[in-house]
This record gives C-alpha cells, structure tokens and sequence, in this order.
C-alpha cells in the first residue's frame, strides 16, 4: 500500500495544477483587457502660464491659435532653476511637441532640451524671427536666442508641425 500511496499523490498534484492551469485560462479569456495606450489627459496651462509671465525675467511664449486637436498634456515652471519653462503638446498626428524657455546657458539648455540634437546649417523664418534648426536621434528642435532667454520648439514632431508651433507662439 505504501508504494501506491506516493504516486497517488503526484498523480492528484499534477491533476490539481492541470485543473488550475485551465481555469486560469478560462479566466483570462473571460475577463477583458486592453493593451492600448490609456488616452493622455489634456491639461490647462493658463494659471501656470500667468505666474511664469509675472515671474520670468523675459518674455514667456506659448501658442495662441492652434486648433483643438492639438492637446496640451504637460506644463511647469521654475522660477529656481533660470527661470525655465516647459509647455508639451501632442499633435494631431500623436507626436511629441514642446516649448521650453530658459536662461540657462545657451549650449547645455539647448542640448538637454532637444535631447542632444545638433545644430544644422539650415534656418526658417517664421514671422519677423529666424530660428535655427537642430537634427537629432530622438528630437528634432528650432532655437531661437534673444530676449534674455533661449527658446526651443522641440519634439518627435516633423519640422513642419515645429514650424508651426514656433509660427503660433506668443508672449503676451
């Protein structure tokens, strides 16, 4: 009797987890679930926006007339750290854009804004300002400098969608 009763119990363990491995299957099918991003909440930046104004020591930007489907999903400012300012966006096409303002010294603001995207030789002219273009592995940027600050649009964005960006940006 004593041999039966040890392959019993292996036969019963090995049931028991067959048992289990199919109810968790049964529940797995069963219970819903979804690999999809969760949708990015949009965020109002104007009170952020207010306070960077009244506090920066240059004038701060952000955009005026872009419609709707581009959302606002991230904002701060710092007036400890030269006085910078960050405003990010998802464009209509999903990608990344952002606005980031400081008088931290040009070079090492612009390199880790843009993720250390490097200076091009080419330039755009959006309104009465040129901007300079930065090409990167991650972020692509437009730098503009003056005012007592660095500005940079920057992002996963195309140049275009950057472009238009810098084109919307206002600092009143």
């Amino acid at each position: 009797m004593a041999g039966t009763k040890g392959k019993q119990t292996v036969r019963d363990m090995l049931l028991s987890l067959g048992l289990i491995g199919i109810m968790a299957g049964v529940i797995y099918i069963f219970i819903p679930h979804d690999d999809s991003e969760p949708p990015l909440k949009r965020v109002d930046y104007r009170v952020e926006l207010l306070t960077a104004r009244r506090a920066a020591s240059y004038p701060v930007a952000a955009p005026e007339g872009l419609p709707g489907t581009w959302k606002a999903t991230s904002v701060r400012y710092d007036g400890a750290e030269f006085d910078a300012w960050h405003l990010g966006f998802h464009d209509p096409e999903g990608q990344y854009v952002a606005v980031e303002q400081s008088t931290q010294r040009a070079a090492a603001f612009i390199d880790s804004a843009s993720q250390g995207a490097a200076a091009t030789k080419a330039t755009e002219r959006i309104g009465d300002r040129t901007w300079v273009r930065y090409k990167g592995d991650k972020y692509d940027a437009l730098v503009l400098r003056g005012n007592g600050s660095t500005t940079v649009v920057t992002g996963t964005a195309s140049f275009g969608q950057l472009v238009r960006m810098a084109g919307a940006l206002k600092t009143s």
